[in-house]
């Protein structure tokens, strides 16, 4: 029992030292994350047309 505590005190303690982002840059990072998931799909998207157009030139 006492490593169970010893061990939640240690993590409480590094836990302490976690440099948290402020609600601005959680914002920011999660637009940032949410354009760039955009554009990826996107970008998939046109290969996936492009390619499919292609396959079916050739077989079709």
């Amino acid at each position: 029992m006492k490593k169970i505590t010893r061990f939640i005190q240690e993590v409480r303690a590094e836990l302490k030292k976690v440099n948290w982002p402020t609600r601005k840059e959680l914002i920011d990072s999660t637009k940032v994350v949410i354009v760039a998931s955009v554009l990826l799909m996107i970008f998939i998207g046109a290969v996936d047309a492009i390619l499919s157009y292609l396959v079916n030139l050739v077989l079709g």
